[in-house]
């Protein structure tokens, strides 16, 4: 009996033994598979699953939000002079780089835009280059002429999605002049350029001048004589050139600048001067006839009338039920100044009409122009049959 027992756990403890052998075994070879499948070539992994935590939360919110990129952030927009390697200055309102240096200017943001004097924008020799960097723009200007005096513009750019735009009020700019020692004024192709003086409108005579340095003066070609520039009627701005802020008649005429610097004197452009009175707003045109109601062969009078400023050309055009059947048309327009102390005037044109018939009766319309727009007025005139006399 206690060899049986002796036996029966001696076979017991065989067979666990055997048992754990068997689960090893099967394990390694678990282990092996499974490796061998990962380095069997086209076979494709199979997905894990990822443990849901807070880095997977985030993971899927920047898969699922739309980008935005924003150009320079919260950061101001700062343009700098790149003087040398390494050596920045951060430019004002002005700067000088004399002619045949090379030019650097250096904004930040992701991305810029720039802007360049007009002459520059159809620049085809290479001369321009603009790169944009990882957090900045550069423009590099090389071979400088004096041809190249102008203003230079960086725009910082707002980015959603492709969709950009430029950033106006965070814009900055740069006037830069080129000194020329042979060309005092910016070199231009018109001989003579014709200028509209515009009643209401300051006029601008681009002379500009390649240094900051020169004096410059404003004359009248005929008769001989320098203009007085006193700062309200008349200013100069270095960068821009002379404004004539409220034109008038005596403006008119032919205009050039003088540019002089140490032992050298030149001329501008000659700039011909046109004066064009522009009224402030459009015509405000009041029709009337003498009567809405006629008898056939009475006479129809329609006047439409215009009070505004003097000197303004007031445009009168008519339409008529008479048109359709080919009715002659007969005005009479005058111009005739008006009461009271401001300089005004009133324009009128009379339509005539003599002996009316039944194709008179109908919508008579005045369209009143001038320089700042149009505007129609309309009146209704009946025409009836004469009542027959009494035996």
């Amino acid at each position: 009996m206690y060899l049986g027992n002796f036996l029966g756990s001696k076979g017991r403890w065989v067979l666990s033994a055997l048992l754990i052998c068997a689960f090893i075994f099967e394990l390694a070879y678990c282990q092996k598979d499974t490796q061998e499948k990962r380095n069997t070539p086209g076979r494709k992994p199979k997905p894990i699953k990822p443990k849901l935590g807070k880095s997977t939360k985030k993971e899927s919110r920047a898969v699922t939000a739309k980008p935005k990129i924003k150009a320079t952030a919260a950061a101001q927009t700062v343009l700098t002079q790149v003087l040398n390697r390494g050596k920045f200055k951060k430019v004002g309102e002005t700067i000088s780089v004399q002619t045949g240096d090379t030019m650097e200017l250096r904004c930040r943001g992701k991305p810029v835009q720039w802007g360049v004097p007009r002459y520059l924008e159809d620049d085809d020799d290479g001369r321009l280059r603009i790169v944009q960097h990882q957090r900045y723009g550069v423009l590099t200007l090389v071979n400088t002429t004096g041809a190249d005096t102008g203003e230079y513009t960086c725009f910082p750019m707002y980015c959603e999605d492709t969709d950009c735009r430029k950033e106006y009020n965070k814009a900055v700019k740069v006037f830069v002049f080129f000194p020329d020692p042979q060309e005092l004024f910016v070199p231009s192709s018109d001989y003579y350029k014709a200028i509209h003086l515009r009643t209401n409108w300051p006029t601008l005579l681009p002379c500009q001048v390649t240094s900051p340095e020169a004096k410059v003066t404003l004359h009248r070609e005929f008769p001989p004589m320098e203009v007085a520039v006193d700062g309200t009627e008349i200013s100069f701005n270095v960068k821009r050139g002379f404004t004539i802020h409220r034109p008038r008649p005596h403006h008119a005429g032919p205009l050039f600048c003088v540019a002089s610097l140490g032992n050298l004197r030149q001329s501008s452009t000659t700039y011909m001067l046109i004066y064009v009175n522009y009224p402030m707003a459009p015509p405000a045109p009041v029709i009337q006839a003498s009567s809405n109601s006629l008898v056939v062969g009475e006479n129809l009078r329609v006047s439409c009338s215009v009070v505004g400023e003097q000197d303004v050309v007031v445009e009168f055009t008519w339409e008529y039920p008479g048109q359709e059947i080919g009715r002659p048309l007969y005005t009479q327009e005058s111009v005739t100044p008006t009461g009271g102390g401001a300089a005004r005037q009133q324009s009128q044109s009379v339509l005539l009409v003599d002996e009316v018939r039944d194709v008179d009766q109908g919508a008579y319309t005045c369209t009143a122009m001038n320089l700042q727009g149009a505007k129609a007025v309309s009146t209704s005139v009946k025409v009836v049959k004469a009542k027959p006399r009494k035996p």
